[in-house]
């Protein structure tokens, strides 16, 4: 009955599957198979007067195939691109035995297998670089057709280019479109670049829990699960920072940590609940100190990819040259409302909020309201890189406060595009002062602000032994690479965004089909023929059901007994 489930592409393909056994041709080996060059490798380097391609095996996938009597193309592709391979049928097969070259290449093999061959690289007559082929090995049999993007007049046909397909099966969208392969290299390429530099420094790189006991460092919800041999609820985390501050406590001038963090909240183009995050912490330096350390990392990062520091994202170029554009958080403010809110109280500041549109509730506190004017009213002016500084206190209960103003504290955000890239402070190493904030963060909490901070007394505890002076700057890399890739969606520098469970097609059970008379056997062969439901089948002709099923019984080779016009009739008159 498995049989119904297939696609007829699908069931030849298993048949081919199984000829190819009775030839004694395993077609997913175990034993490796010795790839010496590849594609690119090939293509760029490859001397036709030299001929310095010989005796060569490379392997690959088989996107296309054109089969021309007893020679043939087929474009195959590897990790690196694509490339022609040409295959003779007197090369392939010597002797007189042609069975490898006329039932297997022509007949047994498809588009998406995967193939090794054996041979040496020539020019064809039109001036292409090929692979001529002396002996080939199936390595991997693909029983299910790959999308086959066709181009015609310079139009694109069934192209696999539909967003939730492509996330759901990003397999499949690496082999149709290996453009996106491009995407994911840069992100790596990010990565490193980063790396390279902080090793450079002499910082450590490190790795901190992932499940937490409190989810400290952010404000956000967390996810919450159990812990069954502990007995004890864990988080997991929605920061790292706490943990990475403790190793500046015990003794590490500069760590930091590529990390993947986890925040319960919202979804959409710019952010997935899964988030991949850089953090370091470097002892004896300030948030102005991290400034130019930024900007020199990102300077960095653009040239690595782009070989200049101009990036174009969407319609905007953007410059990534140091030195960046620095504006305090309430000259922001001030700059694009005209309002100076320093000194507001909490119902000043929510009476600004109402004035100004800004929609906030009772649960928010002053950080809280502040935040969402600078988002509504400021944020999406910042296209070019800009250092957003000196936030207020009550924003930042981790950072430490302003050398010159208490009522602000040493932060900058970098916005980049009208979005935030970086967030950084002058950490607080006053373990008395952290304490304080933590449990002003608890009064928010019990207000009802479900993103409010935990009290991590651990934490305190090891301030309380003492924290050097110490800068922390936190940057998304997902974030990161939309900008340097020039992508607009979060989900495009994912391989595996997180998605909606896949809807399934509801049908009926099988016991409710056998009580109106409908062999079990039968029932798939019905469900096929498209009544999916016993109720479906009501108003169904007992003459084109009949024809129906019998043609599927056929078509698919069941080999089931054939019920009359009478027996489905007598279906249909039982619901």
């Amino acid at each position: 009955m498995m049989n119904l489930e297939l696609s007829e592409q699908e069931i030849i393909r298993r048949q081919s599957l199984e000829e190819l056994r009775k030839l004694g041709i395993e077609p997913y080996p175990a034993a490796k198979y010795n790839v010496s060059t590849n594609s690119q490798e090939i293509l760029s380097k490859f001397d036709s007067e030299k001929n310095n391609f010989q005796e060569i095996s490379i392997a690959g996938r088989i996107t296309g195939r054109r089969i021309m009597g007893s020679a043939s193309f087929v474009e195959l592709q590897d990790d690196k691109g694509k490339i022609q391979v040409y295959f003779k049928r007197d090369n392939i097969c010597p002797d007189d035995d042609k069975t490898l070259y006329n039932t297997v290449f022509k007949k047994l093999l498809d588009i998406g297998d995967i193939i090794g061959v054996k041979g040496n690289v020539f020019i064809t007559k039109v001036g292409e670089i090929s692979v001529n082929v002396t002996e080939f090995t199936v390595l991997s049999k693909s029983i299910k057709p790959l999308p086959v993007v066709k181009e015609k007049d310079g139009k694109t046909y069934d192209a696999f280019s539909d967003p939730e397909q492509r996330y759901r099966q990003r397999y499949v969208d690496l082999i149709v479109n290996p453009q996106v392969k491009d995407v994911f290299v840069q992100r790596a390429k990010i990565i490193n670049t980063m790396r390279e530099m902080f090793n450079e420094r002499g910082y450590l790189e490190v790795e901190t829990p992932i499940l937490q006991s409190i989810p400290g460092g952010a404000a956000a919800r967390p996810f919450i699960t159990h812990h069954n041999a502990l007995n004890i609820p864990l988080y997991l985390r929605i920061a790292n920072e706490l943990y990475l501050k403790r190793l500046i406590v015990g003794g590490f001038d500069g760590v930091y940590e590529f990390a993947k963090d986890f925040r319960n909240e919202g979804m959409d183009r710019t952010h997935n609940p899964e988030f991949t995050v850089m953090e370091i912490y470097v002892a004896y330096k300030d948030y102005i100190w991290m400034m130019e350390f930024t900007e020199e990392m990102l300077e960095k990062v653009a040239l690595a990819l782009h070989g200049t520091t101009k990036v174009k994202i969407g319609d905007n170029e953007i410059d990534f040259k140091a030195p960046y554009r620095r504006l305090s958080m309430i000259d922001a403010i001030k700059e694009y409302t005209g309002v100076d809110i320093s000194g507001m109280d909490e119902e000043q500041l929510r009476k600004l909020c109402k004035d100004l549109g800004v929609d906030v509730d009772e649960t928010f506190g002053k950080g809280k309201m502040i935040d969402e004017i600078f988002g509504e009213k400021c944020e999406h002016h910042m296209i070019q890189p800009t250092f957003i500084t000196d936030y207020p206190v009550e924003m930042s209960p981790l950072c430490k406060k302003h050398r010159d103003n208490p009522e602000l504290t040493e932060r900058f955000e970098l916005m980049v595009n009208g979005k935030e890239l970086c967030n950084a402070y002058t950490e607080l190493n006053d373990p008395i002062d952290q304490l304080d904030r933590f449990q002003d963060q608890l009064k928010l909490s019990e207000k009802g602000d479900d993103e409010a901070m935990f009290i991590d007394h651990d934490f305190v505890r090891a301030l309380e032994y003492g924290m050097p002076p110490t800068s922390g700057m936190g940057i998304g890399i997902d974030r990161l690479t939309m900008f340097m890739t020039g992508q607009d969606s979060i989900q495009d520098v994912l391989f595996f965004p997180q998605m909606r469970p896949e809807k399934k097609v509801h049908k009926d059970d099988v016991m409710l089909y056998t009580q109106i008379g409908i062999p079990e056997e039968w029932v798939a062969v019905i469900q096929k023929a498209g009544y999916l439901t016993v109720e479906s089948m009501k108003d169904a002709s007992p003459g084109g059901l009949h024809q129906k099923i019998c043609g599927l019984n056929k078509k698919h080779k069941l080999g089931l007994q054939n019920p009359t016009q009478e027996d489905v009739k007598s279906w249909i008159s039982n619901i």
